[in-house]
């Protein structure tokens, strides 16, 4: 897989509080590991993380690498500083993941220009320190 990183100052930043599903997978993003939760018992693929499949309502499941790839399903333009200092406006884009269709993932577009619905993207981790990075968007072909 290919990988892409950015770095952002984390002071002021409003957090992710990871809970009982999200932590390990927080912690998997911190090293820029790109995956999803796989049902063991019928192969689902699902996000965001939690203890049992919606499938199949397996609660044997695994960490899965996959692709950092998705197409855009839509997006907005944020005006609204909602951290402290925050440069606005922001674009955040919501990706309906390759490897598993079914999903959808948000981030920020950290592009000069406008997003397209159907355009494909790849994830980028921007670094915030050793405990937090955060999975963002750019385009495909870059």
């Amino acid at each position: 897989m290919s990988e892409r990183s950015e770095r952002i100052s984390g002071r002021g930043l409003i957090r992710p509080i990871p809970d009982r599903d999200s932590a390990a997978w927080w912690a998997r993003t911190a090293r820029h590991e790109f995956v999803l939760q796989g049902c063991d018992a019928c192969g689902t693929l699902r996000f965001p993380a939690r203890v049992y499949c919606h499938a199949c309502r397996s609660r044997d499941w695994s960490w899965r690498p996959v692709e950092p790839t998705g197409t855009i399903e839509s997006w907005i333009v944020t005006h609204q500083p909602f951290t402290p200092g925050a440069a606005t406006p922001y674009v955040v884009v919501m990706v309906r993941l390759t490897a598993a269709p079914d999903c959808v993932m948000y981030g920020n577009w950290y592009r000069d220009r406008e997003p397209h619905p159907g355009e494909p993207v790849q994830a980028s981790f921007t670094y915030v320190d050793e405990e937090l990075s955060l999975i963002n968007w750019r385009p495909g072909s870059e």
